[in-house]
């Protein structure tokens, strides 16, 4: 569910500690991406907000609101279990979800810290739920489609409390001079270019959870 945005530019805004926060874990991803093409932030969801998200992702997949996750887009969409095997429920603010809506105002604030400070340019997103059962996994792959580029950012957000490198399921992402392998810890952000990084989900040997998604552009 594509989301489109228009922003206010909050000039002579005075922040509160959590807002302060909340910038710190923005200017965490865009440096390190600078730094190494894939942004990290540790802590950019609270631990109230993952948890929240993560209890409502257990009420939807109770409820069998998850569907298996597909391959490309809607003008050429397929399924092969072989390729991927987890399965997703798309964020949209017509859920009137608290906790969802909380989630879209911190990407929004995101977006508009990162076109003020980089001239990004982005107008829009869209996220998703995205549930691995022990087993799953999603092979190498890039995001931006060959027949749409409007996606120009991949963001992941991880709902995993108390991981353990037993526990597997790290994304791995691809580049020349060396991979790296990150841990879906709870809290944590990632962000990169959508053309650009090839990646893919590690076998997970234990329930992963995250909201996975896109900055857009027309």
């Amino acid at each position: 569910m594509l989301i489109l945005i228009s922003l206010p530019c909050p000039v002579g805004t005075i922040f509160s500690p959590s807002q302060l926060d909340m910038e710190n874990s923005f200017e965490a991803l865009i440096a390190t991406y600078i730094e190494n093409k894939v942004g990290i932030s540790e802590h950019f969801l609270s631990n109230d907000l993952a948890n929240n998200l993560k209890q409502n992702l257990f009420a939807l997949n109770e409820s069998s609101q998850l569907a298996a996750a597909g391959i490309g887009n809607s003008e050429k969409l397929s399924y092969d279990g072989a390729i991927r095997s987890d399965s997703i429920y798309w964020l949209d603010k017509k859920h009137n979800n608290a906790f969802e809506n909380e989630f879209f105002a911190q990407i929004e604030a995101f977006i508009l810290y990162l076109n003020e400070s980089c001239y990004a340019g982005i107008t829009g997103y869209e996220f998703h739920y995205s549930l691995y059962e022990a087993g799953d996994f999603y092979l190498k792959h890039l995001d931006q489609f060959k027949n749409n580029p409007s996606r120009k950012y991949s963001m992941i957000s991880y709902l995993n409390s108390d991981w353990q490198e037993s526990d597997g399921g790290e994304l791995l992402i691809h580049q020349l001079d060396n991979n790296q392998k990150i841990s879906p810890t709870q809290g944590k952000t990632v962000f990169f270019k959508s053309d650009e990084l090839v990646h893919e989900v590690l076998v997970t040997q234990n329930t992963r959870m995250s909201i996975t998604g896109w900055l857009k552009s027309d």
